[in-house]
């Protein structure tokens, strides 16, 4: 049986993946830099190296001593805001990159990839719930970065016949048993409502409470990392009996409003949670959800975690379990 390698597997939604293909009896091979990932979040069956995308030297390594059939890729800086102020950054390793990955993966033979894209290529949503047709106009050199590599990955299926499933998330949120959401610093909703139920904050902050939502704050769509790494199974499997390369959305095609994941967080852990209302910031879309038919008709895919109560459960317990994170 051949290794898949996966990129950024010490990640979030990365090791959750990596999680779910031992689990299936998969050989994996984990290549992550740890910049934002962690080594105890990857699998104890899984094969690690710690560096970077861009060491060729190192890729050449790694595809030479192992038998890599398939590659995910998830290796890629993730925070919007953070790209806005140095895009440099995310296009050296986003993009230049990704390059350098699937110029390793060609000089291997290796000709199947699914890569962690993002509904962020498609920037304000002009139509809802979101389709892969939607126009894609990025707002953030992040989502740019992405959406760029989705462009490389298309000459590379046309030109050198490397085949890919690009999946674009949504929300992703949740934990497993044993994994879950530790970033430094935190910039989801969900694990920053938890820290305030957990007294780590003093309070969660509302970004704006006149947006044309039903209550006015705004709304999306929240995907489970169970579900995701799923996906990434299915798509897997996909790439390995079809020869047409696909764009496809992962959501749960229902959205929630930051209040009603704060309320529902009060629901689950029985804390007290401040609130502050504050002016909206600048690029905030008022309401995101995707159309998952695609998912669903593809790769077969179906969301397991629909309920945003036992979504948010899954991750207080894991928090609970360890409030200090990795």
């Amino acid at each position: 049986m051949s290794e898949i390698l996966v990129t950024g597997g010490a990640g979030y939604i990365g090791s959750a993946t990596v999680e779910a293909l031992c689990e299936k009896g998969r050989k994996v091979v984990v290549l992550d830099s740890l910049v934002s990932g962690h080594r105890k979040a990857v699998h104890k069956n899984a094969v690690f190296y710690e560096g970077c995308i861009a060491n060729r030297q190192l890729l050449v390594e790694i595809f030479e001593k192992y038998n890599i059939g398939s590659v995910i890729h998830f290796a890629a800086f993730s925070v919007a805001p953070e790209s806005v102020a140095d895009p440099a950054k995310y296009y050296r390793n986003n993009v230049a990159g990704s390059i350098e990955l699937l110029d390793a993966m060609r000089a291997s033979g290796v000709t199947k990839i699914v890569f962690s894209s993002t509904s962020a290529v498609y920037g304000e949503p002009q139509y809802l719930p979101m389709d892969e047709s939607h126009p894609q106009k990025p707002t953030s050199p992040y989502g740019l970065s992405k959406l760029f590599v989705e462009h490389i990955l298309d000459s590379f299926d046309v030109a050198y016949g490397v085949k890919h499933v690009a999946l674009r998330y949504f929300n992703a949120c949740g934990a497993t048993s044993t994994l879950g959401e530790d970033h430094s610093p935190e910039t989801h909703l969900i694990p920053l409502v938890l820290q305030a139920a957990m007294g780590k904050r003093p309070h969660i902050s509302i970004y704006g409470t006149d947006y044309p939502t039903p209550d006015g704050t705004c709304v999306r769509d929240y995907i489970h990392i169970s579900d995701l790494a799923q996906a990434h199974l299915l798509a897997l499997d996909y790439l390995g009996t079809e020869q047409k390369s696909q764009k496809i959305n992962l959501g749960n095609g229902a959205g929630f409003s930051v209040r009603q994941i704060i309320e529902a967080t009060r629901k689950v852990t029985d804390k007290h949670i401040t609130v502050k209302e504050e002016s909206r910031r600048a690029g905030d879309p008022s309401q995101i959800g995707a159309s998952t038919e695609k998912a669903r008709k593809i790769l077969g895919w179906t969301p397991q975690y629909a309920d945003i109560h036992k979504i948010i459960q899954t991750a207080w317990e894991w928090h609970m379990r360890n409030p200090e994170g990795y």
